[in-house]
């Protein structure tokens, strides 16, 4: 039995064309149906490959305040008021994380736009720097985490990066392209295929592992047990 399903993809497709309260209040039975269930039953089967991973990090399928992201978007700071986000974004994170702003294990799900990805997401500038002087002092095991034959197989360093290299950093460093990353992420294409099929935790499971390396170097540099 898969989780998600052309149902899934067609509740999304409809939200994005009808983002308002009134349509979500009317259809919010198909939203609990296709979106919601499924993405909490996916929660609950990833967690024991999870921890096989890393006991460290948390499937938590609370509907509210777990690894579920809120279908509700923050419109507070935003010219964007349509009140719902039209996708499924499932974040398993470290167990000392507070938002999503924290190591992680991640899973996008939006019609023509499925991805894994893992790692750390616009982290503050005390992590940043950390993260930083950690490839600085062990460049080695930064290679290793992001030239793994099995990482470059089946993901692909993302996120935002500076133009310049960051101060306090010599420009010339050979990994100077890495030092300036704002983000420490990598992500992995999906197909709606692979998100609707029966074998889709061993899939998302297969590109944690790949990304595992990466996730640890992350962890260590933040003096978080990994």
């Amino acid at each position: 039995m898969s989780w998600f399903t052309k149902e899934t993809f067609a509740f999304l497709r409809d939200l994005a064309t009808n983002n308002n309260r009134e349509w979500f209040h009317e259809n919010r039975p198909r939203y609990e149906q296709w979106v919601l269930a499924p993405a909490i039953r996916f929660i609950i089967d990833f967690g024991p490959r999870l921890q096989r991973i890393s006991p460290h990090f948390r499937a938590d399928p609370r509907p509210v305040g777990g690894s579920m992201f809120r279908i509700h978007r923050d419109t507070r700071f935003s010219k964007d008021k349509s009140p719902y986000k039209t996708h499924i974004g499932i974040q398993f994170r470290h167990e000392k994380g507070k938002d999503a702003h924290a190591p992680g294990f991640y899973l996008h799900i939006e019609p023509g736009n499925v991805f894994a990805g893992l790692g750390l997401w616009h982290p503050d500038a005390p992590a940043l720097r950390a993260i930083r002087q950690a490839i600085v002092a062990h460049p080695d095991r930064w290679r290793a985490a992001v030239e793994d034959a099995r990482f470059v197989k089946r993901l692909e360093l993302a996120g935002e990066t500076l133009t310049r290299p960051p101060q306090g950093f010599d420009p010339e460093h050979p990994l100077s392209d890495d030092l300036r990353r704002k983000d420490f992420v990598a992500v992995a294409k999906l197909t709606q295929r692979a998100a609707t099929s029966q074998d889709l935790v061993q899939k998302y499971a297969e590109v944690c592992r790949a990304g595992a390396p990466l996730v640890g170097f992350l962890c260590s540099a933040l003096n978080l047990e990994y």
